[in-house]
Order: structure tokens, then sequence, then C-alpha cells
């Protein structure tokens, strides 16, 4: 019967998972079904849609189904499906080894859970539904072979260190996962899974809306004959436990919500609720149904490239592909569900979707949906689910900033973000403008790599001291979209580090006239000599009144890159060439006017450069700003060596 067989060691990240799903304790064991009927279902979409593309591969469609197999006697249960199946390589990928990334951070997690609840979720955020066996099965086969492939595949564990994989001369097409029970326990919520109630129970609860049969043979007594000539006897037969009805065809005012949560667990593989359900039906044109979810948890893997993003497409109620990234743009990847058209083909290709006309009409209307979703979500009263999906998916939204030119001004709308109006506190653009005081055109914000970094910044302090309030961005994705938008609701938005800032009113102004003419004639000729001997670094020294206890900042142009996103551009490979950037003074501060007066007392020298120690003076002003405002030396050494120096005089 077999071929060949081998005995191999579970990756380390697996073993260790598996620990913990056998040892840990989790009140909702019924899941286990759950899992393993969503991965039949997904096989047997698989292969009713590979045999309308392959015209060569001869599988049988007419009856594709799930099986529940059940030998009380033995305690085994199996789960059985005549669908896609897999190869030798792809079991062993695929239950071998854990796929994904993250496994670690996985462990790390569940390690900290608080809850049981809080662990179940984890667990589906890492999507390895399949492990769940472990935690009513003391063994358990897997026996498979993939559709068009002539040998089978056994593989077989007690959830050890070890598993065993052989390959087989004969099996059925699809995959039977076959569980030896452990003994039942109901202190620990293990319950008999041999019993028919109570696998009808979880089909009923979890399954009830997949879209094959899943049926289990079932005895029950029948009576034939009447009077004294009836008799009773028993009879096997085949049962099908599910309703099979789509949710998304049915009047949300029939689905309750238990029904809609189970069906989002089912299309993402999740274990937590959704956050929001969002049903939709489309008539004229364009018809299709959808039924949309936001999840209350941001999956592991929201911001890494191996992600996939998109909602199921059905054709007329028939799978067509998971993850159809034609269907939802890059900053809505969260977004989990299901969209059936009636108008297009059943053997559809994603080229031919990246074309049609339809299917990118249904993605405006889509994402339209979605976004004003969020935005009722936003004006509720109870601002708890707001504040959950701006926490899990805010930085996810606003990329959308940068490519959503349509739906940008929703976009801005929605979001939230710091300020120094309020520690703790986040604030729409809206309430911004709101606040605003009388005379103030713009919107401030400043970009940074945290909170500290840029309340602590010089940039700050003139605002701090006029109760200005300004936008703190610490997200990366804040460097880009404030380069391209460049309004709200008609107020421009200015950054704080970049051009001049104006805070005066036209009263203050007038009165500090005369001051500003005398600091500029006083300062003309060192600002000359700080430009020059500062050239390599700076493309301008000025006066600012943006300071008012830092004696200086650096500030870039209005079009000019930030530092951070110049490190950001250097850290994915593209090259950026280096900005100069204006280095602004403080008239008033004492380091800066005795810096002007040593500069005076030897102004000729200074001019020719034979004042090394003013030179160093010049360094050691500069690089303090751009310590001040977070950035990196391009000589540590120098700038220690001649600070160094300068503490050691004043012993």
């Amino acid at each position: 019967m077999t071929e060949h067989v081998e005995q191999l060691e579970f990756q380390a990240e697996t073993h260790q998972l598996l620990e913990l799903m056998i040892h840990s304790v989790y009140s909702n064991k019924d899941t286990f079904l759950r899992e393993l009927i969503s991965n039949a279902s997904d096989a047997l979409d698989k292969l009713r849609l590979e045999s309308y593309r392959d015209k060569d591969l001869h599988v049988d469609t007419s009856d594709l189904h799930v099986e529940l197999e059940v030998d009380k006697d033995a305690r085994i249960l199996t789960v059985r499906d005549n669908g896609i199946g897999m190869s030798r390589a792809e079991v062993v990928d695929l239950i071998g080894t854990l796929a994904k990334s993250g496994t670690a951070e996985l462990r790390k997690k569940l390690n900290e859970a608080r809850s049981e609840a809080a662990a179940e979720e984890l667990i589906g955020q890492f999507g390895i539904g399949f492990y769940s066996t472990f935690m009513v099965a003391d063994r358990v086969t897997l026996t498979t072979r993939k559709a068009g492939e002539t040998e089978g595949t056994r593989w077989e564990s007690q959830g050890q260190s070890t598993y065993t994989i052989e390959t087989l001369d004969e099996a059925p097409q699809g995959t039977a996962v076959t569980l030896h029970l452990k003994p039942a326990d109901e202190d620990d919520h293990l319950f008999d899974y041999t019993q028919e109630w109570k696998l009808r129970e979880i089909v009923k609860k979890y399954s009830d809306f997949i879209a094959w049969p899943v049926r289990m043979q079932v005895e029950r007594t029948v009576t034939e004959g009447e009077g004294e000539e009836k008799t009773e006897r028993t009879i096997v037969e085949d049962q099908t436990l599910n309703s099979m009805k789509a949710l998304w065809t049915r009047p949300k005012s029939e689905v309750s919500d238990e029904e809609y949560k189970e069906f989002y667990k089912h299309v993402s593989h999740g274990w937590d609720d959704p956050l929001e359900i969002i049903p939709m039906k489309a008539e004229g044109t364009f018809e299709y149904q959808a039924l949309l979810f936001i999840p209350s948890h941001a999956p592991f893997d929201l911001f890494t490239r191996d992600h996939k993003r998109g909602v199921q497409l059905y054709v007329k109620r028939v799978f067509i592909m998971d993850n159809c990234e034609e269907l939802m743009p890059e900053y809505l990847r969260f977004v989990k569900g299901v969209v059936d058209a009636q108008d297009l083909s059943l053997n559809v290709s994603r080229e031919i979707l990246q074309q049609d006309r339809q299917i990118q009409m249904i993605r405006k209307r889509l994402v339209k949906k979605v976004l004003s979703t969020v935005k009722d979500v936003q004006g509720a009263e109870d601002q708890t689910n707001y504040q959950t999906f701006w926490k899990e998916f805010g930085r996810v939204l606003k990329e959308g900033l940068l490519s959503d030119f349509d739906n940008r001004e929703t976009l801005l709308q929605v979001s939230s973000f710091a300020s120094t109006n309020s520690d703790s506190e986040l604030t729409t653009l809206a309430q911004y403008v709101e606040r605003m005081p009388e005379g103030q055109e713009s919107i401030y914000f400043m970009t940074g790599e945290s909170r500290q970094q840029i309340e602590s910044s010089p940039h700050i302090e003139a605002f701090k001291a006029k109760g200005r309030e300004v936008l703190i961005l610490t997200d990366p994705v804040d460097e880009m979209w404030v380069g391209s938008v460049t309004e709200f609701d008609g107020k421009p938005f200015q950054s704080i580090a970049k051009g001049e800032v104006d805070l005066e009113t036209e009263e203050e102004k007038k009165a500090s006239e005369a001051l500003r003419e005398q600091q500029d004639k006083d300062f003309a000729d060192v600002l000359t000599w700080l430009g020059k001997t500062l050239d390599e670094s700076v493309k301008e020294v000025r006066l600012t009144n943006r300071l008012t206890t830092s004696p200086a900042c650096l500030v870039g142009d209005v079009y000019d890159f930030t530092p951070m996103l110049e490190r950001m551009y250097r850290a994915s490979g593209q090259m950026v060439p280096e900005s100069k950037r204006i280095l602004e003074l403080n008239p008033a501060h004492p380091l800066v006017t005795g810096l002007r007066d040593a500069y005076f007392t030897r102004k000729e020298d200074a001019d020719a450069g034979n004042v090394p120690e003013l030179d160093e003076t010049a360094e050691l002003l500069y690089g303090t700003a751009v310590l001040a405002e977070g950035g990196e030396l391009k000589d540590p050494a120098r700038f220690a060596h001649i600070l160094t120096d300068r503490l050691t005089r004043t012993l």
C-alpha cells in the first residue's frame, strides 16, 4: 500500500504552538469542528473553480459535500470532503510547518493573554485553525489525494515533536481528517464528539450557512404496518445537517447577529467577532449582493508583504476566488466578506477583472459604503467602536490619502490625530478647525518618531507659548500624505518645521517692528559668517521668532523632504540626495547673543577663519539643533570631542 514512509520533526515554532494548543485550557473546544468544516468547504470551492478553469481535469463535481463519520466504540470522528485535496509537498508545507511568519509573536501574545476569549482571538488571527484539533484528540490522521494526481498522502501525529508522512498508492480524492478523540471531560469543557446531538448542535451553530451539504449517517426508527402488524425497525440514512442558505442573499431582518458572527469567522478564518457588519444589495445596471465585515482586531501580518487582501468573489453563488484584490483597495485590506456578482463569466480571471468595467464600478460602491459605515461609527454617541477601529486600522486607512483621490475628503473627515490639545484624547480635523482662534488660517502639524520627541522639539516652543494647537503625527504614513494633501475644509496644512512661521498679530508686529529691524542690523554680519562657516551643512542662517527657550533649530523649505522621510526612503533602498536645511537662531538667547559679541570682538580674524574656537562654537550650535529634533549627527565623534574639550575648560 505504501511507497515510502518518513518520520519528520515539526518546525520548532509549530511544536511549541502544539504544546500551547494541547495544554492550554479553552472554554470553547467545539470550534475545532468549525475549523475543519471551513477548510473542507474551501477545498470544495477550489475544486469546482479548478474544474471550470482546467477542462482537462477529469473530476466528478456532481456531488461535492462534507461528510462526518463517527465510530462510537473506537471514539473516532472523521471529517471528509471530496474537494481539491493536497499533494505530499503541500501537506508538509501546510500541516508539518507553519507557513505564516510571526509564530514567536503569537506565542508571546498567547502567554500574555489574560482571558480564554483573548487567547482564542489570537489563535484565529494567526490562521492556525487545523491545530485546534489537538485540543480534542490525542492522535490526528490526515489522508488526502489531490485532484488530477494518482497517489495519495497520509499524515499522522500525536501532537508531540514528530509526525509521520507516507505516500499511498490509492486514496479517495479529497481530504479526510480522522480524530482519535480524548475521553470526554465536561469539567474541562471537553464533550463527547461522537454524540449525534452534539455534532448537530455544532454544525447548526457554526456552519449552517456553508454552501455545501454537511452530511452524517444517522440511525432512526421507522414504523411499518398498522394495528397488530405494526413493527418498528432501525435504519441508517444520510442526513444533511446544514441549511446551505447563503447569508448574503437573505434580508438582514432574517439573519441573527450570531449567524453573521459565525459567517464572518468562516470567511476571515478568525476567532474574533466583527466590529461592523455591512450588508449590500445593488440592482439595475450592475447587479450584485455583498456582505462585508470590519474586524475588531487587526491581523498580525497587516503590514507584511505576505498579507493577502480582498474579499471573496462569487458569481451567481459559485465561488470564483479568495482575496479578490480588484474589489478592495490596498488601504482597506482589513475588510473581509463576500461579493456575489450576477453578470460576470464563471471563468473570469484576475487579468480580466483588472479591465472589467463592472468590477471597477462595484469596487467604487463597496469603498464608499465601507467609508460611510466608518463615518456612521465615528458619529455614534458611544465612541467605543470608533476608538477600537481607529486604534486597529487608523494607520492603514491613512494610506488611502495617498492613493484614493475620489474619497480623500471622506478619509480626512473620518481620521483622528493626536494633538497638543490633549495628552490622551484624539481629535478630528473638524474639531481642530472649530477650535482655531480668530486670525489663524492654517492647520499646524509636526511629524516625528514619537509624541515625546515632537513635544520636546524647539519648533513647538512658540506654539505652546501662544496656545496654538499642533497636530502630532507619528505614524510613518503621516510623513507621506502630508506632502500630497494640501488642505481640509479650506484650511491649508502647514508644517511647523518648514518655511517661515508667523504667529504674531498685526498689533504685535507693529509693536515689535523696531526691535526686529534692530536685530536684523545687529546680526547681519554674524549671520553671514555663520552661513559661510556652516556652508557644508546648512543652506541659510536666519533669525526667527518661533523659539522661546532654545538657541537654535533647523527648518526645511516648504517643499523639502523631512529628515525622517529621507531616512525612510534610504531604508527602502531608494537613493535620495541629502538636502541642506535652514538654521534659525533665537536672537534673545544668551548663547546666540554671546556668539555675536565674541564674533564682533575678533571680526576680521573670524571672517578669515583664523578663530578655531568660534568655528567650533558654530559647530556645537548646529549640532545641538540637530540633536534637539531627534536627528543624527554626521560626525558624532567630532561633536563629542569638541564638547568634551569645552567642558574641560570650564572646570
